[in-house]
């Protein structure tokens, strides 16, 4: 038997064993938890994942770069650069702002970077461990992202940058700020890490500054179990990013290839002896932060769902604020930003004030009947143990970023809840409700 053969014996046992598995799955109202989010797969992944694993390349190749062309056409980008992880990518993003090779552009340190304190760490980390200074501006409620005129307000003679997540895949106000960035001479950066999908505009999000990031953890759009991507349309920016994510060297060639540049022992870099091999000169003080072609295979398979996973997103997004309209005195329901489509990541409700409850008496009812639920991630970062006395700016007050510490949570509206689930969750809401 050849090894093709073998190889398709092994692939069709495994899509059979696969489809046993899932089909062994049933939602028991009461007993099968909704999940705020996780994993959605077929044999297509597993397939991939052990064709990946018989080629046994271990680190990054063939299906690394097909992964890579697609997640930069779906950002409208020419390049896409695999990471190990979300925050990975957020952090090469930054950095790659500090490369010499963007010349007078490059930030550095001291210089401010305007973002929010209302959301997850890793858009705010990369930003102190370059030196950088944020600047918080503080979110609307209802969208939780912050406005043009807040942002726009926030900018100081030492800001260079705007970092901002688009919150749950709400997007902020890409539109207005990519022309403002281009008169201001400033950066833009999209988290986009929680809205792969979202549009603003007709655009896809992270398409309207020199790069988006994106997460590829299991809780979101797509998943390699673990992952993320940087996509941008700026050859020069993507040298950078590559760089930093391939221990800062300065080779540029792809794994097992030599000499693309023609000039591999005939350079003089730095103080080293002409002709030092090019790949072993380091230009950034980088990582490695590469993704394996086992990971990359899935997300292979992972992007062939990408549309119908953003289609139930957005279904069930509606189902469940058609299902709370009637708390809305009580409950302040979501709200897309003017001109976005979102693939929404979570459903977002802020506990009003005066509603006789609070966000944790909700949401205990809600986990004790198998309902997950998350906090709006960190709250007000700036309240959190890690950034107390680190050095930053705030933009007016922040009183609403202060309500979402203390009152918001989301629920999931992930693919791999359906309509018996999304009845579940409107039943128990129903009889919260009731006993009050």
């Amino acid at each position: 038997m050849s090894e093709l053969d073998h190889r398709k014996r092994i692939m069709s046992e495994v899509r059979e064993l696969v489809a046993e598995r899932l089909r062994a799955r049933v939602f028991v109202p009461g007993r099968t938890p909704v999940r705020y989010a996780g994993r959605v797969y077929d044999a297509d992944e597993v397939v991939n994942l052990v064709e990946a694993s018989l080629d046994f390349w271990l680190t990054a190749g063939r299906f690394a770069e097909e992964f890579e062309n697609r997640i930069a056409e779906c950002l409208a980008g020419t390049d896409g650069i695999l990471v190990n992880s979300g925050s990975s990518a957020n952090l090469v993003a930054i950095s790659a702002l500090t490369s010499h090779l963007l010349g007078e552009r490059r930030l550095r340190p001291g210089d401010e970077v305007i973002t929010v304190a209302a959301g997850f760490p890793t858009t705010l980390n990369p930003i102190l461990q370059n030196q950088l200074v944020p600047v918080f501006v503080d979110v609307e409620l209802g969208t939780y992202v912050p406005t043009f005129e807040s942002i726009a307000g926030a900018v100081g003679p030492r800001t260079r940058a705007i970092f901002i997540a688009h919150t749950l895949a709400n997007p902020f106000p890409v539109k207005k700020l990519r022309g403002f960035c281009r008169e201001r001479d400033l950066w833009l950066l999209e988290d986009c890490c929680d809205a792969l999908g979202s549009t603003h505009a007709g655009e896809p999000c992270g398409s309207f500054g020199v790069a988006g990031t994106l997460s590829f953890y299991p809780a979101h759009h797509i998943t390699l179990g673990e992952g993320g991507a940087v996509v941008t349309a700026d050859a020069e920016y993507a040298r950078a990013v590559r760089s930093l994510r391939d221990w800062g060297r300065d080779c540029y060639c792809a794994g097992g290839e030599n000499n693309t540049c023609g000039r591999r022992f005939s350079q003089q870099l730095g103080t080293l002896p002409f002709g030092y091999d090019h790949k072993y000169v380091y230009s950034h003080i980088g990582y490695n932060l590469k993704a394996t072609d086992m990971q990359a295979a899935i997300g292979c398979a992972q992007l062939d769902k990408l549309p119908s996973f953003v289609a139930a997103r957005k279904r069930n997004y509606h189902a469940l604020r058609e299902g709370l309209l009637a708390y809305e005195d009580r409950l302040l329901l979501p709200e897309p930003t003017a001109e976005s489509d979102p693939a929404w990541f979570g459903f977002p409700i802020t506990v009003r004030a005066g509603a006789g409850f609070g966000r944790t008496d909700l949401t205990r009812f809600l986990d004790a009947r198998k309902v997950e639920s998350r906090n709006l991630f960190g709250g007000n970062l700036l309240r959190q143990p890690a950034y107390q006395g680190i050095r930053h700016r705030v933009h007016g007050q922040l009183p609403n970023t202060d309500i979402v510490m203390n009152d918001s949570f989301f629920l999931g509206c992930y693919p791999g809840i359906g309509t018996p689930e999304i009845g579940y969750m409107l039943e128990v809401f129903a009889d919260y409700f009731r006993g009050r």
